[in-house]
C-alpha cells in the first residue's frame, strides 16, 4: 500500500511540533512512503517580507529579517540536537547564505521569478530539520529536493505542472526508504525554481500521489477534519464525516481553507482517497474525500475577509457585452487576480476580489482609463452551499447585501465587515 502524508507549517513550527511529528509517525506503526513538508509556522510569510526588503533600498531591514529567520531556524536545530551534531546546523547556514545570494542574484529581475527563486528556501529549511530529526530517532528516511522531482514549465508563481517527466522521476525513486521531499516547489526542465501557487503543498503530495498511483493522502491538521463551516468563526461547525469529490472541489473553489483548490482533480482522476486527519488528536475518526464520499445536503459556510467590490461601467454608456467582459477578465489574468464572486448587468460588471494591494492597484488603475469605476473596501464575502431561503435569511439579517450570486447549488452575498459579527451562528 503506497501512501502519503503531507504536514503542514503548523505541525512544524517549532522544535517541540517536530518532536511531536516523529512520536506520532512511529506510534502509527505503518509508515508512509513519501512525507511533504511545507514550510516552518508563518516563515513563508517571513520569506515574503524578506523579498519585498530585498528589493527595497533599506538595506538595514533586509539584513535584519534575514537575521531573524536565521535565529529563528538554528535556534530549532539547537533544542533538537545535542551541541556536538552541528552538521544540521551547517546545512541550515548553508540554505540561508544560498537564499541571501539568489536575493542579491535576481532582486532586479521581474517580480515573480524573484519570488520562485527564493520563496522556496522555507520548505528546504525545514524538511533539511524534520529528516535529520526522523534519522536520529531511527525514522530512517531519504532526503530528496522537490525541484528535482516535482517539473514544471516557467509560468512562475503558478506553474503548470509536465506530467509525463514528473512521473518518470518519481518512479525512479523506488528504494523502500520512506522520503522526505517539500510541498509547494519545483522546478522548470532547465532547473529554473518554479512554485505551484500558494498553499500549494496540498497539491505536491496529490501530484505525488497521481504519479505514484498511491492508495491513498492524508493531510494532517490541527483540526480533525473538514468541517460545514471554520469552527473558529462559527459557534456550531460540524465535521463533514464523507465526502464525494466533486463536493469537496466545489467548497475549495468557494475559499474553505483545509484543501488547495488544485489538489482534488489529479487524486479523482486516479481514485486516490483523500483523508484530513488532525495531529493533535490522531485517533479522532478522519474526513474522507474519495469517489465514494456522500454529496451531503448539509449546508456549508464560508467567509472571505477583507475583500473589495468593484463596479465596472463603460465611459461611453455602452454594453457590458461579451466583449467588453472579455477585456476586463483578461485584464484580471494578467494581473493575477481571481473574482471571488462575479455578478453582471446590460451596463455593469461588478467583481469581488482579495485586497491584495500590490496585484489590485495597478489593475484599478489601468480600468480607471477605460470605465467608470465604484468601489467598496473592507467588505465580507459569505458563501452558502445548499442554502435554503430561510437560512440566508437569518445570516443576513439586519446587513445590507451589496453583491449577490445564486444558483442551484450556492449563494453569495457580500457585506460590510464592520456589520458582521465576531461569531456567526447557523440556524438549525
Amino acid at each position: 500500500m503506497t501512501t502519503v502524508f503531507k504536514f503542514g507549517g503548523a505541525s512544524i513550527k517549532d522544535a517541540d511540533a517536530i518532536r511531536h511529528l516523529g512520536d506520532l509517525l512511529r506510534q502509527l506503526g505503518t509508515r508512509p512512503d513519501v512525507v511533504v513538508v511545507s514550510a516552518m509556522g508563518k516563515t513563508t510569510n517571513a520569506l515574503e517580507a524578506l523579498l519585498a526588503a530585498a528589493r527595497g533600498s533599506d538595506e538595514d531591514d533586509y539584513r535584519q529579517q534575514l537575521a531573524a529567520l536565521r535565529s529563528d531556524h538554528l535556534a530549532t536545530v539547537e533544542a533538537l540536537f545535542s551541541s556536538h551534531n552541528n552538521a544540521v546546523g551547517e546545512r541550515v547556514e548553508a540554505l540561508l547564505n544560498d537564499l541571501d545570494a539568489c536575493h542579491r542574484q535576481y532582486r532586479d529581475d521581474e517580480r515573480a521569478r524573484h519570488y520562485d527563486q527564493t520563496i522556496g528556501y522555507g520548505e528546504l529549511l525545514s524538511t533539511t530539520i524534520v529528516s535529520a530529526w526522523f534519522n536520529e530517532i531511527g525514522l530512517v528516511c531519504d532526503w530528496h529536493d522537490a525541484c528535482r522531482l516535482i517539473i514544471t514549465d516557467a509560468n512562475h508563481q503558478a506553474a503548470n505542472v509536465d506530467w509525463a517527466e514528473t512521473s518518470q522521476r518519481l518512479q525512479a525513486l523506488a528504494s523502500g526508504r520512506m522520503v522526505i521531499t517539500q510541498g509547494f516547489i519545483g522546478a522548470s526542465t532547465d532547473g529554473v525554481s518554479t512554485t505551484l501557487g500558494r498553499e500549494g503543498s496540498d497539491f505536491s503530495a496529490a501530484i505525488i500521489a497521481h504519479c505514484l498511483d498511491a492508495d491513498e493522502v492524508v493531510i494532517w491538521k490541527d483540526v480533525p477534519g473538514l468541517f460545514n463551516a471554520d469552527p473558529r468563526r462559527f459557534d456550531n461547525a460540524r465535521q463533514l464525516m464523507k465526502l464525494s469529490y466533486d463536493e469537496a472541489i466545489e467548497l475549495a473553489w468557494l475559499g474553505a481553507k483545509v484543501i488547495h483548490p488544485k489538489t482534488l482533480a489529479p487524486l479523482r482522476k486516479r481514485h486516490i482517497p483523500l483523508k484530513v486527519r488532525s495531529f493533535e488528536t490522531p485517533d479522532a475518526p478522519p474526513s474522507v474525500i474519495s469517489q465514494h464520499g456522500d454529496d451531503d445536503p448539509t449546508p456549508a459556510c464560508i467567509l472571505a475577509e477583507e475583500q473589495v467590490l468593484l463596479k465596472i461601467q463603460p465611459r461611453d454608456f455602452s454594453f457590458m457585452d461579451e466583449v467588453r467582459q472579455h477585456e476586463v477578465f483578461g485584464r484580471l489574468v494578467d494581473a493575477g487576480l481571481h473574482a471571488n464572486l462575479i455578478d453582471g448587468g446590460a451596463m455593469r460588471l461588478s467583481l469581488c476580489l482579495d485586497a491584495h494591494p500590490a496585484r489590485l492597484e495597478p489593475f484599478v488603475e489601468q480600468l480607471t482609463a477605460d470605465y467608470v469605476l465604484t468601489r467598496h473596501d473592507d467588505l465580507t464575502l459569505l458563501s452558502v452551499r445548499h442554502p435554503t431561503q430561510a437560512l440566508l435569511a437569518s445570516l443576513s439579517a439586519d446587513r445590507e447585501i451589496l453583491a449577490e450570486r445564486r444558483n442551484t447549488q450556492t449563494a453569495q452575498r457580500l457585506f460590510r465587515t464592520e456589520e458582521c459579527p465576531e461569531t456567526w451562528h447557523i440556524p438549525e
